[in-house]
């Protein structure tokens, strides 16, 4: 399985992890988080998660399993000769980094999770809505309609492998946010944004720091300096 990446060098690299149908430079490069993080002396790691962007894309759901995601990370770490890492994940993303906690916690130093919540969007989905989606179809739920059908929708336009993101869909349904004791976390949710749904009651039963961006939805909420400066501030 080769995985993409892109390197900014600097001290105390921060891996990125994006999140579904998205890209690394989508999510980080086109948010201005690269540069932030590079004008703040940051190195930073941003691969392409396997079923997005440069890297390979795998049709069957089992390729897509949480500790598999994780697993790539690890290798990439390996790869790149790094003991542990701070990391910073958005959406599905957050997900992965979670699976990446529990897979090796000693190579996570401290966390930052964005966009999700205690409820894993795609168990409730499945591949079948998301093609009803760009077939055009209406989905009954209101998120999935609001949010989820204009993201594949655009991420196939822009030559995004289909077969793949229903793999990914199915594969990765049910994801744990489960935590592993002992690694510090920073949980970041837009106020506007209905997918990380009860983020703020599981921070605050975890004893861990919670961020709501007034008025920031499911995809704005990256572009907010606000997010920036508190995941910064956290992870330094």
């Amino acid at each position: 399985m080769r995985i993409a990446y892109d390197v900014v060098p600097g001290d105390r690299p921060i891996l990125l992890v994006h999140g579904f149908a998205s890209t690394a430079r989508l999510s980080w490069a086109g948010t201005g988080w690269l540069r932030f993080l590079e004008e703040a002396g940051r190195g930073v790691i941003a691969p392409d998660l396997r079923g997005h962007g440069r890297s390979d894309k795998p049709h069957r759901a089992a390729d897509y399993a949480p500790r598999q995601l994780a697993a790539d990370l690890v290798v990439l770490l390996d790869a790149l000769g790094l003991d542990q890492v701070d990391v910073v994940a958005y959406s599905m993303g957050s997900r992965v980094a979670a699976a990446l906690a529990r897979l090796a916690p000693e190579r996570v130093g401290r966390l930052v999770l964005g966009g999700a919540g205690p409820v894993e969007l795609f168990e409730s989905v499945g591949p079948a809505t998301l093609a009803g989606l760009l077939a055009g179809q209406t989905p009954a739920d209101p998120v999935v309609a609001a949010v989820l059908g204009p993201v594949l929708a655009s991420a196939v336009a822009a030559g995004g492998d289909l077969a793949a993101l229903l793999a990914c869909v199915e594969g990765f349904a049910g994801a744990a946010l489960d935590l592993p004791p002992g690694i510090p976390v920073l949980y970041v949710a837009g106020g506007a944004d209905p997918i990380p749904d009860g983020v703020a009651e599981l921070a605050r039963a975890r004893g861990s720091a919670y961020r709501e961006l007034p008025g920031r939805d499911h995809v704005n909420s990256l572009t907010s300096r606000e997010f920036k400066q508190a995941a910064l501030d956290f992870l330094s």
